[in-house]
């Protein structure tokens, strides 16, 4: 949403800006509108990089005690 939304027509169209209209110009520059774009990429690459870390292996456990690990194959 907020990759798209500052460049729609719907940004445009905001009552609470209309009634303001030191907001209404403040929200209509171009710095902004890719400004607030600008957070939702960040946002998006921050997910994605939380879902990899998710779907990653798991690391091993750390070998306390100096034994060989067990190996479940046999």
């Amino acid at each position: 949403m907020l990759v798209v939304l500052p460049w729609s027509t719907y940004w445009d169209r905001n009552v609470f800006a209309e009634s303001v209209p030191v907001l209404l110009a403040t929200l209509q520059n171009n710095f902004v509108r890719g400004a607030v774009s600008g957070v939702g990429v960040i946002n998006l690459a921050a997910g994605f990089a939380e879902l990899v870390a998710l779907m990653a292996p798991a690391p091993p456990p750390p070998n306390i005690g100096g034994r060989p690990p067990i190996s479940v194959d046999g």
